[in-house]
C-alpha cells in the first residue's frame, strides 16, 4: 500500500470511530439509567413487602387478642352454670305440698348439681310441663335454661330463660337467667345481641350481683 493510501486508511478508521463514539455513549447512559431504574424498583418492592409484612403481623396480634377476649368471654358463661351449682339457693329447695312434686323437682336438680346436664334438662322440661302452675316452676326453668346451656345447647337455653323471664320476670334469678342467656348469645357469634342482654341485665335488674357481673362482662368486649 502507498502512503497515500495509507494516509486516506487512516483518516477513514478515525472518522469511523469518532462515529461510534457517540453510539456507544448513548447505549451506556440507557444501560446506566435503566440500571438505576431497576434499582429503584427493587427498592420500592422492598418497602412495599415490609409494610405488608407489618400489616399482617399486626392483624395477626389483634387476632390473637381479639381471640383471647372471646375466650374469656366465653368463659363465663360456663362459669356461670358452675357458681349456679355451687349456689346455696340449690340447696334444700322451697317444700311443696305435693309429695310427688316435691320428688320430681328434687330429682330433677339432683341430676344437676351432679353435672348431668343432658339428663337435667330433660327432667326439668318435664318437670314444668307436669307441674306448670308450680311454685317451683321458675326455678326448675332456670336450673334447665343452665342444663342446656352446659350441654352446649344454646339456642333451647335461650329459649328456656326467655320463657322463664316472660312469665317471671321479678324471680330472684332472672339477673342470672340474662347472663346465661348473653353467655349463650356469645357462643353462637351474636357479640351485638350478647352486649344487649347484658345492658338489659344492669337497666332491668340495678344494684344485684347480676348487673355488677354484667358490668364485668362488659369491660371484657
Amino acid at each position: 500500500m502507498t502512503l497515500h493510501k495509507k494516509s486516506i486508511a487512516l483518516l477513514l478508521s478515525g472518522a469511523f470511530l469518532s462515529l461510534a463514539q457517540p453510539a456507544f455513549a448513548q447505549e451506556d447512559e440507557q444501560a446506566r439509567r435503566a440500571i438505576l431504574e431497576l434499582r429503584s424498583q427493587l427498592k420500592q418492592s422492598d418497602m412495599v413487602r415490609n409494610d405488608l409484612a407489618s400489616q399482617v403481623q399486626q392483624l395477626q396480634n389483634e387476632l390473637r387478642q381479639l381471640r383471647g377476649q372471646l375466650e374469656s368471654l366465653g368463659n363465663v358463661g360456663q362459669t356461670q352454670v358452675l357458681e349456679a351449682r355451687a349456689n346455696d339457693d340449690i340447696g334444700p329447695s322451697a317444700q311443696v305440698g305435693d309429695p310427688a312434686e316435691q320428688r320430681a323437682y328434687d330429682a330433677a336438680l339432683d341430676l344437676f348439681r351432679a353435672g348431668d346436664y343432658a339428663a337435667s334438662s330433660k327432667a326439668l322440661a318435664n318437670f314444668t310441663a307436669s307441674y306448670p302452675a308450680s311454685p317451683l316452676a321458675p326455678s326448675a326453668l332456670f336450673y334447665e335454661g343452665s342444663s342446656r346451656y352446659a350441654n352446649r345447647d344454646f339456642q333451647g337455653s335461650i329459649k328456656t330463660l326467655n320463657e322463664m323471664l316472660a312469665s317471671y320476670p321479678k324471680d330472684p334469678k332472672a339477673g342470672d337467667a340474662l347472663l346465661v342467656i348473653a353467655g349463650s348469645q356469645l357462643e353462637l357469634n351474636n357479640v351485638a345481641g350478647s352486649k344487649a342482654t347484658l345492658e338489659r341485665t344492669i337497666k332491668e335488674y340495678p344494684g344485684t350481683p347480676a348487673a355488677d357481673t354484667a358490668k364485668e362482662r362488659l369491660a371484657l368486649y
